[in-house]
C-alpha cells in the first residue's frame, strides 16, 4: 500500500459528507486537494480541521482586523495561549503571563458537570503547554431564565464542574461573571479562563522541526468520548441535542494535576523541540497545527497510540476528544529521559511517529496507510468565507412615556439587589478554591480579581466581562464597552491595564443580521482596543450557539464577546479594594457629566419587564483620561476605595461598596430614578478621608474628571437624601445583604 493510495473504506455518499458538517462545495474542495476521493478516515480528519471551532472559517478575515501587537506583547494570536511582558520574577528573571479564554458552550447544555470541567481542564492546557504554571483560573458563564425548568439543573451542574475540576487540580478559581436571560435558555454559555507565569527564556512552542525526530503521546489513553466534539460545537442545537452526550468528554482533574508537574519537570530540561495540547479534534488538530506551524511532515504509527477500549479505529483514534493528553516533538536521543519523567508521575508516554519532509500527514494503522493528506489543505488553506452581513438595525432611545414613575428609590434598590443578574454571587463562588496555592490576594466579589506574583509584591489583577444587552441593542457600541468595561475594572483594583484574551460567542454566521452583530462588535472592541493600549494576544470563537425550536425559528444567543483582561499592579501595598474603610470618609463621583438616561439600564429590564432603548456611548479617550486620573490617585495614597459604576447605575455601586465593608453610608441626589439608576459609561465612585475631601475636590476639577460629592461613608443603614435634604429612603445594611444573599438561596433551596 502506497502513500498515495491509502486503504479504501466505504463509498463516500452525500449523506456521510453532510453528517460530518460539511458542505457540497466544501467536499468539492477536498476532491481538487486530493485528486481522489477520501477514505472515511481523510473525511473525518477534513471535517474537524475545517469545522468552524478549529479553521475559524466565516471569522479569521475580521479577526485580522483586531490589534494584537504592543511592546508588552511577546506572542499574540496563533499560539495555544498569549503572552506578555510582567517584569522581574523574585530572583529577577524576566517573566511572562501566558493566558487564554475558550468556549465549551455546546457540550456543557449537553451535559454541564463534564462539559464545563473539562473547559478548564483545555484552558488549563493550553497555558501550561507554553511552560507556564497556571495560578488562575476565571469564567464568564451565561444562563437563561432561572424560570426555565432545566436552568437551576444546568447551573448547579456547571458550577460544581467548574469547582470539581479546579479545586482538585490545584488551581485558584478566583473570580468570573454570571448572568440571565431567556436568550440562553437554549444554549448556555460556559467560557473559561486560565493565567499563569512562566520565565520568558522557557517558553514553549508549538511548531514541529527536525526531520526525523520523535513525535511522543503523553498523559491518559485514548478512548471513545469526545468523538466529533469539534463539529457539534460549530452547528446549532435543535430538539435532538440531547443526543449529543456521546460527543461531551469526561474529564480527569488529578490526571491533569500529574500531567502539569510532568510537563514542567521535563520543560526544565532542553528535551522538547515543540509542544501542544489535544484540545478540539484531539489527535487531529494537535498534529496537524504542530506540522503546519513549523512546515514540516508527520507520520504517526496508530498501533502505538495508548488506548483505553478496544478495537479503536484509526478513525476514533484520530477524532477522539479524551482529555489530559498531550503532543511533543523531542530532541534525538531524549526519549528514554522524557519517558523516566513521565512513568514516573504514573503517566502514559509513547513514541507514536516522526517528523518528516513530505508536508503530509501520513497514518499507518494494522500495517496499511490509512491516511495521506497534504497538509496544506487541512491548516492555511482551509475554507475562508468573506459572509454577507447587515448592520443591527439602531434602536430607538426611550421616551418619556417609556419610563415609569418610581414612588419609592430604596424599594427599586432591593428589587435590584435581589434580581438574577445583581444578587450575590456567594452560592457560586464559595463552591471555588480561590485560596489554594495562597498567593489570591483579592477575592470574588470585587472589581478585578488580584494574584500576588509569587515571592514578590507585584501582582496580576484579572477580569472578565460583557455586557451583552448593550452588544445586541448596537454591536458596535457594545464591543466598545466590553473592552472599556474590562480597563475599568483593571484600573479600580490599582493595576496597569496589559492585554485582553477574548470568547466571541454569537449565532448562526450564515445568518446576515448575526454576522452583521459579529462585524459591528469586532469594530468596536478594534477600536477600544487602540485607544486603552489593551493588545488582544488569544482567544477563541464560538458560532452558530442557536436553538432550532419545535416551531423551526432559530432563536439566537444574545451575542455575546466576553473579555478577559490582565493588568499588573507593581506595588501590593497600593492596591485598592471597592470597600468602604471608615466613617467618615467622602464619596465623591467622577466622570461623565453628560445627561445621565435609563436606556438599556438594569432598571429598566426590572421595572417594564424587557431592555429598552439605545446602548450607552462609550468615550475611549475620556476613559483612558479618567483611567490615568485614577490610576495616579491610587498610587498617591489619597483614595481609600473605588470602584466602577456599570450594572444598575450609581446606587447598586454604592451598595456593593457598602455590602464589600459593612459600614453604610449617606447618598445625595434627586428624586428622579434615572439619577440613580442611570447606566452611562466612563464614572467611577471613590472615597478620600475627610481632611483630604477639599483637596482631592479640587485636584478633580482641574484635571476634568468632573467630580461631584455623592455622600459620606457613615452608620450601619443606607440612607437617600435628595438635594434639600429630605430623606427618600432608609434601608438597614442587614435588609439590603438579605435581599442581596436571597435568589441564589431561595432558588437552590426550592
Amino acid at each position: 500500500m502506497t502513500q498515495t493510495q491509502p486503504a479504501p473504506s466505504p463509498e463516500i455518499t452525500p449523506d456521510i459528507v453532510a453528517e460530518h458538517g460539511l458542505k457540497p462545495e466544501e467536499y468539492d474542495r477536498i476532491l481538487n486537494a486530493l485528486g481522489r476521493a477520501p477514505n472515511l478516515v481523510e473525511l473525518g480528519i477534513f471535517s474537524v480541521m475545517w469545522s468552524e471551532h478549529c479553521s475559524y472559517k466565516s471569522s479569521r478575515i475580521h479577526l485580522k482586523k483586531l490589534p494584537t501587537e504592543g511592546p508588552q506583547v511577546i506572542c499574540g494570536p496563533g499560539e495555544n495561549a498569549g503572552v506578555v511582558d510582567i517584569g522581574p520574577g523574585p530572583d529577577g528573571k524576566p517573566l511572562a503571563a501566558i493566558f487564554k479564554m475558550e468556549s465549551h458552550n455546546h457540550p456543557s447544555y449537553i451535559e454541564p458537570y463534564q462539559g464545563a470541567a473539562t473547559g478548564v481542564g483545555g484552558i488549563l492546557r493550553d497555558v501550561f503547554t507554553m511552560g507556564a504554571r497556571p495560578v488562575a483560573l476565571m469564567n464568564a458563564l451565561r444562563f437563561g431564565s432561572p424560570d426555565h425548568p432545566k436552568m437551576k439543573h444546568l447551573v448547579k451542574g456547571v458550577v460544581a464542574g467548574i469547582g470539581g475540576y479546579g479545586n482538585c487540580v490545584g488551581v485558584p478559581t478566583v473570580g468570573g461573571e454570571t448572568n440571565f436571560d431567556p436568550a440562553y435558555d437554549g444554549n448556555i454559555l460556559v467560557n473559561a479562563m486560565a493565567v499563569g507565569i512562566a520565565e520568558q527564556d522557557k517558553i514553549f512552542y508549538s511548531a514541529a522541526s527536525g526531520v526525523g525526530n520523535s513525535i511522543v503521546y503523553v498523559g491518559s489513553k485514548t478512548g471513545r468520548d469526545g468523538i466529533h466534539g469539534a463539529t457539534m460545537a460549530s452547528a446549532e442545537f435543535d430538539e435532538d441535542s440531547e443526543e449529543k452526550r456521546p460527543t461531551v468528554q469526561v474529564g480527569d482533574p488529578f490526571t491533569e494535576k500529574l500531567l502539569i508537574e510532568a510537563c514542567l519537570e521535563l520543560m526544565a530540561t532542553d528535551a522538547i523541540v515543540a509542544i501542544q495540547d489535544m484540545g478540539a479534534a484531539g489527535l487531529t488538530s494537535s498534529s496537524v497545527e504542530m506540522a503546519s506551524n513549523g512546515g514540516v511532515g508527520i507520520r504517526l504509527n496508530l498501533d502505538h497510540v495508548p488506548q483505553r477500549e478496544t478495537h479503536m479505529t484509526a478513525y476514533e483514534m484520530m477524532l477522539s476528544e479524551s482529555q489530559e493528553r498531550m503532543l511533543m516533538v523531542l530532541k534525538p536521543g531524549r526519549e528514554d529521559e522524557a519517558k523516566t519523567i513521565f512513568e514516573k508521575w504514573e503517566l502514559d508516554f509513547a513514541v507514536i511517529g516522526e517528523v518528516t519532509d513530505t508536508g503530509h500527514m501520513v497514518l499507518e494503522h494494522l500495517g496499511e496507510v490509512v491516511c495521506d493528506i497534504p497538509l496544506a489543505p487541512l491548516a492555511d488553506d482551509a475554507p475562508l468565507y468573506d459572509r454577507p452581513h447587515v448592520p443591527t438595525k439602531p434602536a430607538e432611545p426611550l421616551k418619556p412615556g417609556d419610563i415609569p414613575e418610581s414612588t419609592d428609590i430604596g424599594a427599586d434598590l432591593l428589587k435590584l439587589m435581589a434580581s438574577p443578574n445583581l444578587a450575590s454571587r456567594r452560592w457560586i463562588w464559595e463552591q471555588y478554591d480561590h485560596q489554594v496555592m495562597a498567593d489570591t490576594v483579592q477575592k470574588p466579589g470585587g472589581d478585578a480579581a488580584v494574584v500576588r506574583i509569587h515571592g514578590t509584591n507585584r501582582g496580576l489583577a484579572i477580569t472578565t466581562d460583557c455586557t451583552p444587552r448593550y452588544v445586541h441593542a448596537a454591536p458596535y457600541e457594545g464591543g466598545k464597552q466590553a473592552i472599556a468595561e474590562a480597563y475599568r475594572n483593571l484600573i479600580a483594583v490599582g493595576a496597569k491595564p496589559l492585554a485582553v484574551t477574548n470568547c466571541l460567542n454569537f449565532g448562526n454566521p450564515e445568518r446576515p443580521e448575526i454576522m452583521g452583530q459579529f462585524v459591528g462588535a469586532l469594530q468596536g472592541m478594534s477600536e477600544a482596543c487602540k485607544a486603552l493600549d489593551m493588545p488582544i494576544v488569544s482567544g477563541n470563537v464560538s458560532l452558530y450557539n442557536e436553538t432550532t425550536g419545535p416551531d423551526g425559528v432559530p432563536r439566537a444567543i444574545l451575542p455575546t464577546p466576553a473579555i478577559g483582561a490582565i493588568g499588573l499592579i507593581e506595588d501590593l501595598d497600593r492596591m485598592i479594594t471597592m470597600g468602604f474603610k471608615d466613617e467618615g470618609d467622602v464619596i465623591f463621583l467622577i466622570g461623565h457629566k453628560e445627561e445621565v438616561t435609563l436606556d438599556q439600564s438594569l432598571w429598566t429590564e426590572k421595572m417594564i419587564g424587557q431592555g429598552k432603548g439605545i446602548t450607552p456611548k462609550t468615550d475611549l479617550d475620556f476613559d483612558r483620561h479618567l483611567g490615568d486620573i485614577v490610576t495616579g490617585l491610587i498610587a498617591d495614597g489619597i483614595l481609600t476605595s473605588v470602584h466602577d459604576v456599570s450594572d444598575g447605575g450609581v446606587l447598586v455601586a454604592a451598595s456593593e461598596m457598602a455590602l464589600a465593608s459593612g459600614i453604610g453610608c449617606q447618598f445625595y441626589g434627586n428624586t428622579k430614578p434615572t439619577f440613580w439608576f442611570g447606566e452611562n459609561q466612563g464614572r467611577y465612585l471613590v472615597t478620600c478621608k475627610q481632611e483630604d475631601a477639599d483637596t482631592l475636590e479640587n485636584k478633580l476639577h482641574e484635571m476634568n474628571a468632573h467630580p461631584e460629592r455623592f455622600g459620606i461613608v457613615v452608620g450601619d443603614t443606607i440612607e437617600i437624601k435628595d438635594y434639600g435634604k429630605s430623606i427618600l429612603a432608609q434601608i438597614s445594611l442587614a435588609d439590603l445583604r438579605a435581599a442581596h444573599e436571597s435568589f441564589f438561596r431561595d432558588w437552590m433551596e426550592d
